[in-house]
Parts: structure tokens; sequence; C-alpha cells
């Protein structure tokens, strides 16, 4: 369940990131009063925390597959 949760909002910030680079826009900001708001801030905590947990993904071959099974 927890890797899925990560995966989930890295998607979001993976998209966030490429519509800054593309675009310039950060839908996040936008969303919830700018990037220095708190609600913005707790996102991008939360979407970090989320990339140092997958980077456990990368030693844990069965949780890799159950991931990738769905």
């Amino acid at each position: 369940m927890w890797d899925k949760i990560a995966l989930i909002l890295l998607i979001i910030g993976g998209v966030n990131w490429g519509l800054v680079g593309i675009f310039q826009f950060d839908l996040v900001a936008w969303l919830f009063g700018g990037a220095a708001a708190a609600v913005s801030r707790v996102i991008y905590i939360l979407v970090a925390l989320s990339a140092i947990w997958c980077i456990s993904l990368l030693f844990r071959r069965q949780a890799l597959v159950e991931v990738a099974e769905g």
C-alpha cells in the first residue's frame, strides 16, 4: 500500500515538474496559493518523502514486482 501511495505522489511530482520545465507553470503552487503556501509546501515535502521511500524499491525485488503487477 505504501509503495502505491509513494508512486502516486511521485507521478504528481513528476507531472508538476514537467509542467514547470515545459511551460514554466507550477500546478501545485497555482492550486494552493503559491509555492510558499503551507499546503504547497506540505505537498512538496510529501513528494520528496515519497522519492526517498521509493529508493527502497531498487533494493526490494518482490515489492517492485508487486507494484508492477498492480
